[in-house]
């Protein structure tokens, strides 16, 4: 049995894929920080999606003409099953006549607690292998279906984002009804913003645009209306001649290579300069 857990609500600014504001949310959080490994929860591991297999899954969609549908869903976390008894203390913002002589029960996991992710990924992956799919053992956010006809249906999930696709149509709509009555779903149309991504589709084929991405990163670091540079780096730059420099901000600096390195995915021309 877990100990009691403490509560604090949680208010956040939901954007648009052009960085606009979209809504305000609030949500009631679990202090998962006080918990003790062995004590209040155990396994905690939860798959997320590999980007080298998001990256063939659209390429796959791209050569081979398939939709790309996406679909959302609301409050994942609250949807997990616990194997534990969970006792959380009432958040003082939720004002009840109880507040101080009693506790709850949690009959779901709540955002916060450690065993949250694991708990709906678990869930999540039951629920679409009883409807015939087959988990991908080399990334196992990958699901796949194939009818009698060779024709297949393909889902991938992040977290709470999922995306649909494959030639096989009437399996992908089925998928849809299905997790619609499982989950609280929306659905999101043809895949248009993905993990930071705009995700455009032509005749010509998909692209994929990262402008509201660069433009936190150009404000981050002070550069926002800097002048353009026609390659990523100069080349007659000499790197470590300075002598007399200031100290580098250690932990500044490697969090700035971890978002242009994620920048790379989308735009490789600058690759060569972060192995540098």
């Amino acid at each position: 049995m877990e100990r009691n857990q403490s509560g604090v609500s949680g208010f956040t600014i939901k954007h648009k894929a052009n960085g606009s504001i979209k809504r305000l949310k609030a949500r009631l959080v679990a202090k998962g920080f006080t918990q003790s490994y062995g004590i209040d929860y155990r396994e905690t591991f939860a798959p997320v999606a590999k980007l080298n297999t998001i990256q063939v899954l659209f390429y796959l969609a791209a050569n081979q003409d398939w939709p790309l549908h996406q679909l959302d869903v609301k409050n994942a976390f609250l949807n997990g099953n616990l194997e534990e008894e969970v006792y959380m203390e009432i958040p003082s913002e939720l004002e009840t006549s109880f507040n101080n002589n009693r506790v709850c029960k949690l009959k779901k996991s709540l955002y916060g607690l450690k065993k949250s992710p694991r708990a709906w990924f678990d869930r999540f992956a039951k629920s679409v292998t009883k409807q015939g799919y087959t988990q991908c053992q080399a990334d196992h956010t990958l699901f796949v279906k194939f009818s009698s006809e060779k024709k297949i249906a393909v889902l991938i999930v992040y977290v709470d984002d999922i995306i649909l696709t494959g030639d096989y149509e009437e399996e992908l709509l089925g998928m849809k009804k299905h997790l619609a009555k499982e989950f609280e779903i929306k659905d999101l149309g043809y895949l248009r913003y993905f993990l930071g991504m705009e995700v455009v589709r032509s005749k010509k084929g998909i692209f994929f645009s990262q402008r509201k991405y660069v433009l936190d990163l150009l404000k981050e670091t002070g550069m926002l209306g800097c002048k353009p540079a026609d390659t990523p780096m100069d080349s007659t730059k000499k790197i470590g001649t300075e002598k007399n420099s200031a100290p580098v901000d250690k932990g500044r600096y490697q969090r700035l290579i971890g978002r242009l390195i994620y920048l790379s995915h989308t735009r490789p021309d600058i690759g060569f300069l972060l192995v540098l």
